[in-house]
C-alpha cells in the first residue's frame, strides 16, 4: 500500500505508527498544498495553477517566510506518481488519511478525481467526529492527524474503507463546484460540506488575539492560534493582519519580512477589542 496525507506533521506520527505494525507499511505521500485558502479556479490548467502559486508566493514574500524555505514543490508532481505506482503495481493500494478539518478535506476533494480510474484500489480513513485516546488517558476528538497518539493507528486502520463509486461520482463534482466559487476561503461544517466564506473570515481570530500592549509577531501569532477553533496557515494570518493595519484596525511596526521577531503589533490603540469586534461582526 501507499499512504496519501495532507499535512507535514501527519508523516511523522504516520512513520510512527508503521513502525509499530508492519502491515501498514508503504511509501507516504504528502499533499502539500493548502487547498481550503486562495483561488482554486481552473487548477486542471496551467494558468489555473499559475494564478494559484502567484497567490501564495505574494504571501509568502510578504513573510517572514522564503521562497527556498516553504520550498518549490509541485503536487501535481506528486499525483503523477502516485498513479505511476498504482499503474506499475496492479494489487497496489492508496490509503488516504484524512481528519475533521478543512485543510484535509479540500485536499481531498481536489486529489479524489484524479484517481477515479483506480475505483476499487482507493481506500479512504476518514475521523470524523471520532473519539481518541491522548497521551494522558483521556478521550478527545482530534482535528488532525498528528494529535493522535501513534498506537491508536493500529485501531483506527480497522476503519479502512475502499472510496465508492457513487463517490467518485459526486466528490469531483463537489471539487468542480468549489472551483466554480473559487471563494478565498473555505470551511468545513461537518462531515465533508465545505463552504466558501470571504477573505476577511479569520480577521475576527487575528483581532481576539491581540492586545493593546506590543507583542512580537511569534507571540502574537501563538496567541491567535492557540484560540482558534478553525485553524488556518500563519502566512495567510499574517496577510490578514497586515490588511487590518493597512485598515487601521491594528497597528504593526518593524519588519515582518525578516523573522517573526523582527516586528510588534498591537490592536488600534483608538479603538477599544469591543469595538473592534462589534464592527466585525456587523460587516
Amino acid at each position: 500500500m501507499i499512504h496519501i496525507v495532507f499535512q507535514e506533521a501527519d508523516v511523522e506520527t504516520l512513520k510512527q505508527a508503521i513502525a509499530l505494525d508492519e502491515s501498514l507499511a508503504g511509501e507516504i505521500f504528502l499533499i502539500r498544498d493548502d487547498f481550503a485558502v486562495g483561488p482554486i479556479a481552473d487548477l486542471d490548467t496551467e494558468e489555473g495553477w499559475e494564478l494559484r502559486r502567484n497567490w501564495w508566493m505574494e504571501k509568502v514574500a510578504a513573510s517572514p517566510y522564503s521562497r527556498e524555505e516553504t520550498g518549490q514543490f509541485d503536487d501535481r508532481q506528486t499525483v503523477a506518481r502516485i498513479r505511476e505506482m498504482l499503474d506499475e503495481q496492479e494489487s497496489l493500494e492508496a490509503w488516504i488519511w484524512m481528519a475533521q478539518n478543512q485543510h484535509d478535506v479540500c485536499g481531498y476533494f481536489w486529489l479524489i478525481p484524479q484517481l477515479k480510474e483506480y475505483q476499487g484500489r482507493v481506500v479512504v480513513l476518514y475521523f470524523n467526529n471520532l473519539p481518541f485516546i491522548n497521551d494522558k488517558g483521556q478521550i478527545f476528538y482530534p482535528l488532525n492527524l498528528h494529535e493522535i497518539q501513534p498506537r491508536e493507528f493500529l485501531k483506527a486502520k480497522k476503519l479502512n474503507r475502499k472510496v465508492t463509486l457513487s463517490e467518485f461520482e459526486v466528490d469531483p463534482d463537489e471539487w468542480k463546484r468549489l472551483a466554480n466559487e473559487n471563494a478565498v476561503v473555505r470551511v468545513l461544517e461537518g462531515g465533508k460540506k465545505i463552504v466558501g466564506k470571504e477573505e476577511d473570515y479569520y480577521d475576527k481570530d487575528v483581532i481576539t488575539g491581540l492586545t493593546g500592549e506590543w507583542q512580537k509577531g511569534h507571540r502574537a501569532m501563538h496567541h491567535i492560534l492557540g484560540k482558534m477553533k478553525e485553524k488556518t496557515g500563519d502566512v495567510f494570518l499574517l496577510w490578514r493582519m497586515q490588511k487590518l493595519a493597512e485598515e487601521g484596525r491594528v497597528e504593526m511596526q518593524g519588519d515582518a519580512t525578516k523573522s517573526w521577531k523582527d516586528f510588534e503589533v498591537k490592536l488600534k490603540s483608538s479603538v477599544p477589542a469591543e469595538a473592534v469586534d462589534t464592527q466585525l461582526s456587523s460587516d
